[in-house]
């Protein structure tokens, strides 16, 4: 009995010509690089700004509803799974905006050169950590 996989290797070449052609290599093979991270982290970090802004919306109607209401979304906000979610959804945006500015370039025909996408890829990463902590710094100095 043949193999079933053995059917997906077959295909033609642009003259009609029968081939037998790899199945394509899944994340078992591939290893990890920059620039294959930095685009799934991508999509994870628009994700992430779409929950925050669950956060922020039920934060503002909280705002608009109550004072007890107010009052109780300001106790979630302030507690530690609070401010943790606050730190990623900062984390998310100063990542998203970064790579983002990566892919504008991108769009303009600049950095697909191999070590220009590798040092691209570890600058926005290293821009989301400054911007992050210096976001941060602000908000406990501003207090």
């Amino acid at each position: 009995m043949a193999d079933v996989r053995d059917a997906l290797m077959v295909g033609r070449t642009s003259d009609g010509k029968l081939v037998r052609r790899p199945l394509s290599p899944h994340l078992q093979i591939y290893k990890p690089q920059i620039v294959t991270v930095t685009s799934v982290v991508h999509r994870a970090t628009g994700m992430a700004l779409a929950a925050g802004t669950v956060l922020m919306v039920w934060w503002l109607a909280a705002a608009a509803a109550s004072d007890a209401a107010y009052a109780t979304a300001t106790w979630f906000i302030g507690s530690w799974i609070g401010m943790l979610m606050l730190v990623g959804w900062t984390a998310a945006l100063w990542y998203h905006f970064c790579n983002g500015i990566r892919h504008l370039a991108w769009d303009f025909g600049y950095g697909f050169e191999l070590p220009t996408a590798h040092a691209s890829g570890w600058a926005v990463v290293a821009g989301t950590v400054v911007l992050t902590v210096l976001t941060w710094i602000l908000v406990f100095v501003a207090r």
